[in-house]
């Protein structure tokens, strides 16, 4: 494997950085997004959030605001359409008198303009009789219980060897308990939809991670056949896993359409995101470490707490990664989850691996003091031959470069050990280290290809951009595959209507539908190969599906890996810590482009920043809601929080994925720089702070001016 920096390799001649293929359309304004359909007669809709933690809707003062001029319905629960079973309870909205937790959509309100729909939301009347609620903390909490899996299909609970035995004998110990409070997904774009029905086919615009998902769902809840509904999501302001299923906006504005006759436009507002799109649950993680004299690892516990809403259940898989990373021959990873009346956690980028690796992180950095062994080193000694819980082989495992390679670039060597040692005026320089790592995955989708007699191909697949790049990544999956200039190649996506494709999420979506694409596109090849002469007027198409290939199950553990290095200025009068420099090294098999790949591990790094140092979110124990539903009170970090910010990657070559060779790029960025800026704090004063997010309050305490 060698080293690939972006500045150092020129772009290939079809791989221009100046275009990427939906560049123009944004900067110009005409990529057109969920809010910005405005079909003829359509009206405007704003849902009432509850105002009670728990309980029932009582009475709902309707005839009040029908009589202002300009609204046109108020929906309650007894007068809504009625829905369909939802697979998500989350979206079972308007259905009953139950108040599951503050902030629940209860009532919604349409008006001929946004202002009007505001106002008479904001006046309507609602009674309610009010219940005890338990917002926690979680904690010791009794009900407490462990689940039949983790998200993601994963055990909740799985042992290998005798953890308790091999812990009591090793001869260095590491036995330390890390806190992650709540965290929210603030996509830019507000999450929205535009619906209408017309002789029983509903139409819709949402801002969703996947609209072949959102059409299957919503022809579920009203009730008709998938090909009654139309579901596009072709431009998307971002996401980060709370778009990644359908969402509230779209089932209401398409109640608001079917109960009107007319079309509607919701976008929830940025205050009330917090309740009803999903969040990055709060955890509290043990994690116990034995090794010996020499660092090696002999058992490792890992051992998550975490809670879900009684609405539905969602357990944040944060012990999965200790499954993956070390050697450990006696391992007990485990969650423990409870159900309180507080908002529904949900998908945060990279759930489950950037919060569990956090705390796994900070306990190998832990590990590496008490051994007195370089945290590089210490990781190196601990590389297993096979992945430690499945015992398959990896098909590639890049993690000894990634360390290696972002050492060197760092500048790693001559670090010197003692906390503390490197001090200017008030400041406290510490720099740390931790690793990454993000699973392979890969769902079934499909695709169309057609070739057209003056030379130009159109690729047709349902797959969703949500600023990742996409529309780029596919034209050049295309172009290879048909050998034809990357010019000559025009990508259709973003709609319900096109062959159909798995959600922008996990990682998973070049995997997925570069796949689909690329199989689509060498049938293609191979069809015009075979036809002699000029290519008829209509041309020639190839379809090709994956879900044969999503279906089989393979003999390899396949992951890619990562190494973020983190140095920080801890400001002993304040208390306030600054990132110097941040510096990622990743091996992510092929990188498919070069230019949006790095903008990925980059967007990955910087939300990182805000998980170690500014995000948190405080659940109110007496409303049973989070406190910071905004900008101005839910820190994310900024170009000015970091200096130096750069992404590497290795040519991984892994012939065991994909006909691309590319493993996930999108969130494993995020999954090491929390753990490594917590690891350059500590470097940097000394003390050993293991809940997040480091805070000016919480440092101060701690400092030896």
């Amino acid at each position: 494997m060698t080293l690939t920096s972006p500045p150092q390799i020129p772009p290939a001649p079809d791989d221009d950085p100046a275009v990427r293929r939906d560049a123009g359309e944004k900067v110009t304004g005409t990529a057109r997004y969920a809010a910005e359909h405005t079909p003829p007669g359509c009206v405007h809709a704003v849902p009432v959030p509850a105002t009670v933690a728990r309980g029932r809707v009582t009475a709902l003062h309707a005839d009040e605001i029908l009589r202002r001029p300009g609204v046109h319905a108020v929906l309650g629960h007894t007068n809504a359409p009625r829905l369909g079973e939802a697979e998500d309870p989350t979206l079972a909205l308007l259905q009953t008198d139950r108040v599951p937790h503050r902030g629940w959509y209860v009532a919604l309100v349409v008006a001929d303009t946004p202002e009007n729909a505001r106002a008479a939301a904001e006046d309507l009347r609602i009674e309610y009789t009010a219940e005890e609620h338990d917002p926690g903390p979680l904690a010791g909490h009794p009900g407490l219980y462990t689940p039949e899996e983790a998200n993601g299909g994963h055990p909740a609970l799985r042992e290998r060897g005798d953890f308790d035995t091999a812990f009591a004998a090793s001869a260095v110990q590491v036995d330390a308990t890390y806190t992650m409070t709540a965290q929210h997904n603030h996509p830019m774009e507000p999450h929205a939809a535009t619906a209408w029905w017309e002789d029983g086919a509903l139409t819709v615009h949402d801002s969703s991670q996947g609209a072949t998902k959102v059409r299957d769902v919503l022809a579920r809840l009203f009730q008709v056949s998938r090909d009654r509904v139309t579901v596009t999501s072709a431009y998307v302001g971002g996401g980060f896993g709370s778009k990644g299923t359908p969402r509230p906006q779209v089932v209401l504005a398409s109640m608001a359409a079917l109960h009107l006759g007319r079309p509607v436009k919701l976008a929830l507002p940025r205050r009330e995101l917090a309740a009803v799109v999903g969040h990055r649950a709060p955890t509290v993680q043990r994690v116990r470490i034995g090794a010996n004299a020499d660092g090696v690892i002999d058992a490792l516990a890992h051992e998550i707490v975490t809670q879900t809403s009684t609405v539905k259940e969602f357990v944040e898989q944060a012990a999965v990664p200790a499954r993956t990373m070390y050697t450990s021959p006696h391992s007990r990873t485990s969650h423990r989850v409870v159900a309180l009346d507080v908002p529904t956690p949900s998908w945060m980028r990279a759930p489950g691996e950037a919060s569990g690796m956090y705390a796994l992180e900070a306990a190998m950095d832990e590990l590496a003091v008490a051994t007195g062994i370089d945290p590089v080193e210490l990781r190196l000694r601990n590389e297993p031959d096979d992945e430690p819980d499945s015992g398959r082989p990896f098909s590639s495992r890049g993690l000894t470069e990634c360390l290696r390679e972002g050492a060197r670039l760092f500048g790693w060597e001559g670090r010197d050990p003692r906390p503390g040692a490197r001090r200017a005026g008030d400041l406290l320089t510490g720099t740390g280290v931790a690793a990454s790592t993000y699973p392979y995955l890969l769902s079934p989708s499909s695709a169309a290809a057609h070739a057209a007699p003056d030379g130009s191909h159109l690729v047709r697949i349902a797959a969703t951009d949500i600023g990742t790049g996409a529309r780029t990544v596919l034209a050049r999956i295309a172009a290879e595959a048909l050998d034809v200039p990357i010019a000559s190649v025009r990508v259709e996506l973003g709609s319900s209507a096109l062959p159909t494709a798995s959600l922008a999420g996990g990682s998973s979506g070049t995997s997925s539908w570069g796949w689909a694409a690329h199989k689509a596109c060498t049938a293609l090849a191979a069809m015009v190969r075979a036809h002699s002469g000029p290519l008829p007027p209509e041309g020639l198409t190839a379809r090709a599906d994956t879900v044969e290939e999503a279906g089989r199950e393979s003999p390899y553990a396949r992951h890619a890996f990562g190494a973020q290095f983190a140095e920080v200025d801890v400001d002993t009068v304040t208390g306030e810590v600054r990132v110097r420099r941040l510096l990622g090294v990743f091996a992510a098999g092929r990188v498919l482009s070069r230019h949006t790949a790095r903008s990925q591990f980059i967007g990955g790094m910087t939300m990182g920043i805000g998980m170690a140092l500014t995000e948190s979110s405080t659940l109110d124990p007496a409303f049973g809601d989070f406190a910071e539903r905004d900008l101005a009170s839910y820190h994310v970090p900024v170009c000015a929080d970091v200096p130096t910010l750069e992404a590497h990657w290795l040519d991984e070559e892994d012939p065991h994925l994909n006909p691309m060779g590319s493993k996930g790029i999108g969130e494993i960025g995020i999954v090491g720089t929390a753990a490594a800026i917590a690891n350059a704090v500590h470097h940097a004063v000394g003390v050993r702070l293991r809940d997040l997010p480091l805070t000016p309050d919480r440092i101060l305490p701690h400092l030896r001016v």
